[in-house]
């Protein structure tokens, strides 16, 4: 795979980036705390890296701005329709694996 370029390598990863966004925008039924607990990463995950590379490249986005991006709609918009209350079992689940940054 030495043979691509930064531009295909870059292309490339923008589109599974957004296939990504895509199935997460499809899969509301995958609340985050289940993908937290998961793979330790999660919508927010997402919207937050957005957020620091566009900053990094001396691009200001807001919290706000970043998630609806990720989450396709205003986040609050995103927990009223598809939020649900975390069971005890996953946020205990949550609170043994949860990453140290969260």
């Amino acid at each position: 795979m030495n043979d691509l370029s930064d531009e295909q390598k870059r292309d490339f990863e923008a589109a599974a980036f957004r296939r990504l966004l895509e199935h997460l925008r499809e899969r509301t039924d995958v609340q985050n705390i289940d993908l937290m607990n998961l793979a330790g990463f999660c919508r927010n995950c997402l919207s937050n890296w957005y957020r620091e590379a566009a900053e990094a490249k001396g691009v200001p986005l807001s919290k706000d701005q970043s998630r609806e991006i990720v989450y396709g709609m205003p986040y609050a918009e995103w927990q009223a329709q598809h939020q649900t209350e975390a069971s005890d079992a996953q946020k205990a689940a949550f609170a043994t694996n949860r990453p140290k940054d969260h």
